[in-house]
């Protein structure tokens, strides 16, 4: 046998040296210092009183630990344990069940949706006969978003997903992403049909019990019972951090009603990077999870996705999963938001590493310029300074928005009056979707009623009237027209067009 050239040996050392070197940073501890630094800065930056990480790589949890405080003004410190709202996080729970029923044979991606909800309709006959499971957790049913049919709303899930059943489009069939919540707790409810249960008991029994997260639960009726909770926040009028109440939004549960802590997280981060098992129990097949994993609709890169994501070329929707290249790398995350909570899970596959952010500051970026500088230091990338980036980000998006008020104060048309005296213009006003909206006259003033809001509109110009109060209809522009007998016959409002309600005497009269 001829011996191997010294070259070649040499060459076969360096190679096998290279290997080693790259096994031991992918297995190492993390820098702990460094990211202690990162999650005190971006509490700095952003002015949250307290947040929680967990970091895992090679299937464990290599840095966990709370910072600040759970509540403004009292010294009690965030935990590993302490529960936060998770928001749409939740999404990646209700598609993994349906992957767990398509493993079992108990559903299919591609099902019509009716199968499993049989009252579920769109307005558009040609997406109504064709719309499958896959198309309501992909985002791309040409419905915008609507949320106020159940954010405060008093309406069931049912009542909810009838509602939405009789909205327009704003856009056609398959055309283009838009982020939808109703149709994720469609989704919930064929999660319940398809395993003869509920979602919530599905997810408990599937997904929570297996993982150990024995503090996580459904709803802020369990969560703000919990010893170990935080409290939400937000900015003021004034600026200022403030606490307010947690935001129940059970009636859209599948969509975003989780409430969990990093530790419980750290669990779902580790099943998800894995093949479909944990510790050592299959769950799901590999195929199954890797599915969820997969592109399916494209989200087009302008306006803030463009500006939060400088260093993405393409973002992806896939089935309750953002994908995209951060930086050269493949990264797979999914971010929450609700009342007064932030959220964000990442996981970046090639490296077998992830995490999970939480923070109980409500609109802020936070938990992204976390992600992204956590992410970093795990890839040995250079660091930049998120918070600094998003921040200033955020102020810009902001900007533009009070310019567009502003330009609409301009072409105000001043010292005009309503077409007919106040009274001429209370009544009911009806769409089969949005339900009823009641206009009435109030001390001089005329006061919209609809859901569970209540608010005084303030003359605009000419029939046009400008919702006043601390609620979401707060400066929603409501617009009255006349007909050709000078009767108000509808009413424009949160881009819905109401029409007037005969009184009931004239129905009778009609029949």
């Amino acid at each position: 046998m001829r011996s191997i050239p010294r070259l070649s040996r040499y060459v076969l050392f360096t190679l096998a040296l290279s290997l080693a070197l790259q096994l031991a940073a992918s297995t190492q501890s993390i820098d702990s210092a460094a990211i202690d630094k990162i999650m005190q800065d971006a509490l700095k930056a952003w002015g949250g009183p307290g947040a929680a990480i967990a970091i895992v790589r090679d299937n464990e949890v290599v840095y966990i630990k709370g910072f600040g405080v759970r509540e403004l003004g009292k010294n009690v410190p965030v935990t590993p344990e302490t529960l936060f709202a998770i928001g749409s996080t939740s999404k990646a729970f209700t598609t993994t069940a349906m992957a767990m029923l398509v493993d079992e044979g108990k559903m299919n991606w591609d099902d019509p949706v009716r199968k499993y909800v049989e009252f579920f309709r769109l307005s558009d006959p040609l997406a109504d006969d064709n719309v499958t499971l896959r198309d309501i957790v992909s985002h791309r049913t040409g419905l915008s978003r609507h949320d106020l049919l159940w954010y405060g709303s008093p309406w069931s899930r049912e009542e909810i997903i009838r509602k939405i059943g009789q909205v327009k489009l704003t856009r056609s069939f398959r055309s283009v992403y838009q982020y939808q919540n109703i149709m994720f707790l469609t989704a919930g409810q064929a999660v319940g049909a398809a395993s003869k249960s509920s979602w919530e008991e599905f997810v408990q029994k599937r997904i929570f019990d297996p993982l150990g997260m024995s503090g996580t639960n459904f709803s802020t009726t369990a969560a703000e019972k919990a010893p170990n909770h935080s409290s939400p926040h937000r900015k003021n009028r004034e600026g200022k951090i403030e606490v307010i109440p947690w935001r129940n939004i059970d009636n859209v549960g599948p969509a975003g009603s989780i409430n969990a802590s990093v530790q419980d997280l750290s669990k779902w981060v580790r099943f998800q990077l894995g093949d479909g098992t944990f510790d050592g129990k299959r769950l799901i097949s590999a195929a199954g999870l890797a599915e969820t994993h997969t592109p399916q609709m494209v989200i087009r890169m302008e306006g803030p996705t463009r500006a939060y994501n400088p260093d993405t070329n393409l973002i992806c929707y896939g089935l309750g999963w953002t994908i995209q290249d951060y930086r050269g790398h493949l990264l797979v995350s999914h971010g929450g938001a609700i009342d007064g909570f932030r959220a964000h899970v990442a996981l970046v596959p090639k490296i077998k590493a992830g995490l999970v952010v939480l923070s109980n500051l409500g609109g802020t970026q936070m938990p992204e310029a976390v992600r992204n500088s956590v992410v970093d230091v795990l890839l040995g990338l250079p660091a930049k300074d998120w918070n600094a980036y998003l921040i200033e980000q955020s102020r810009k998006i902001e900007a533009e928005g009070r310019a567009r008020q502003k330009e609409q104060e301009e072409k105000r048309h001043k010292n005009t009056k309503p077409s007919r005296e106040l009274a001429a213009y209370a009544g009911a006003y009806e769409d089969p979707g949005y339900g009823t909206a009641t206009i009435s006259l109030e001390e001089g003033s005329l006061v919209l009623q609809w859901s569970s809001f209540k608010s005084k509109l303030e003359h605009f110009h000419y029939d046009t009237f400008t919702a006043k109060g601390e609620n979401p209809l707060e400066n929603s522009q409501v617009v009255f027209t006349l007909g050709g007998d000078g009767e108000v016959s509808a009413m424009n409002f949160l881009g819905i067009d109401f029409k007037r309600a005969r009184p009931r005497q004239a129905r009778h009269a009609a029949q």
